[in-house]
């Protein structure tokens, strides 16, 4: 019965992928020469033949013949009558070939024969899932979701293979079921408790990354570059590319007929909002690209400080900073520069400073104004109060009372 399990966990081993035949025949010496030292104090004498294709294995030993009475050591001599016994033809000297039969081992070597098998298949097809996945980190890979926790998610891929996709590396809106398909590129690759864990990410800039070399030929072949991708997940993405051949519009490539190319992008980041970008290493023309759809009508550069000053109308202020602030956010991050934007002021247009107003309004509110762009009271009273609301986070009541101080002074 045990002679049967072994063969079978042998059969389980062979089955094995992406084991390579020489491997697998030295991991499978290996462990049965370390039970025949165990058992027989030494393997020199052994021969150890194993049949992958088939399965199975045979062991051979060599032993010296010897007379009866002088034999010493047992393991590496045979009595001559014993070898006669065998082969009627053995004469003292010579060498006796024989095969050592699994049974002959006992119960409890083949039982420890049997678990030290397994623990090497189990050990290898650990490394083999770790060694498939290292060289593959920030590649898109697809699998079945399988089972839904609180924190992450498990997925198998297509052999199987347990990847995690953790609720940090998920975009806010992305929802799954068991069955589901999911798409993520893979973000980390290591050994955790002696086991590979594999971590998937779907918020990561490279998963927006290689789904443009999926969707877009041009930068797969390498005629359109991708020069810096910045985006808040599920909300907003800007993406910069450049093309060497000036016949290739990189903007219109990527976007494709009728928005064909960058819409399955946009469904797949569940309606993110993707900006894509002509770079140039022009500063002032890649800000004003930066910021689109606003119009800038002015921009200062202090490049020691990586500052950018950005005067525009006050009907350009809001599209400018964008919704929740994220336009001007992302536009910051995507060319490097700290940008600040400033409403622009008519030469007769009579208008206020914020800070002269620091008596009735408190500093971190005027703060707050001043970072979505209102450093004016003009420049506050011109935009929609709700707007006020989301984008300097602000109490609907303090709102209020904002708009009535800073109407009184222009009544």
């Amino acid at each position: 019965m045990e002679h049967n399990n072994l063969i079978e966990t042998f059969s389980e081993f062979k089955e094995l992928k992406n084991i390579d035949r020489p491997t697998m025949i030295s991991v499978l010496e290996s462990v049965f020469r370390a039970t025949l030292i165990k058992l027989f104090g030494s393997d020199e004498n052994f021969n150890i033949i194993i049949n992958v294709d088939k399965g199975d294995f045979e062991i051979w030993r060599t032993r010296i013949v010897v007379e009866d009475l002088e034999i010493q050591d047992p393991y590496k001599e045979i009595k001559l009558s014993d070898a006669q016994k065998i082969d009627e033809y053995s004469e003292v000297g010579e060498s006796f070939i024989d095969e050592v039969k699994l049974i002959d081992f006992g119960r409890r070597a083949i039982l420890a024969l049997r678990q030290n098998l397994q623990a090497k298949i189990a050990e290898l097809e650990k490394d083999n899932i770790f060694n498939k996945y290292k060289d593959r980190i920030g590649d898109i890979v697809s699998g079945e979701v399988y089972q839904i926790w609180k924190k992450e998610i498990l997925i198998l891929d297509d052999e199987g293979n347990e990847l995690i996709l953790p609720k940090t590396e998920q975009i806010p809106t992305d929802f799954f079921r068991k069955g589901d398909t999911v798409r993520a590129v893979i973000g980390n690759v290591e050994f955790k408790n002696n086991s590979p864990k594999i971590t998937l990410s779907r918020t990561s800039e490279l998963f927006l990354e290689r789904l443009f070399e999926q969707e877009v030929p041009e930068i797969f072949d390498g005629l359109i570059t991708i020069k810096k991708i910045v985006r808040i997940p599920g909300e907003r993405a800007k993406i910069a590319v450049e093309s060497y051949d000036e016949r290739v519009d990189p903007v219109g490539a990527c976007v494709g007929m009728k928005g064909s190319r960058i819409h399955g992008i946009v469904r797949e980041l569940r309606n993110e909002n993707i900006d894509v970008i002509n770079f140039t290493n022009n500063t002032q023309l890649y800000i004003q690209r930066a910021l689109s759809p606003a119009k800038i009508t002015s921009i200062k550069l202090v490049p020691e400080t990586k500052k950018a000053e950005v005067y525009l109308k006050p009907d350009q202020v809001s599209l400018a900073i964008g919704k929740g602030g994220l336009n001007i956010k992302l536009a910051s991050q995507l060319v490097g520069y700290t940008i600040d934007v400033y409403r622009e002021m008519n030469d007769d247009e009579e208008d206020v400073d914020l800070d002269e107003f620091a008596d009735e309004i408190d500093g971190w509110i005027i703060d707050k104004l001043k970072a979505i762009g209102c450093d004016t009271a003009k420049s506050v009273l011109e935009l929609d109060p709700a707007f006020i609301e989301k984008s300097a986070d602000l109490e609907e009541e303090t709102v209020k009372e904002i708009i009535a101080v800073l109407k009184s002074e222009f009544e």
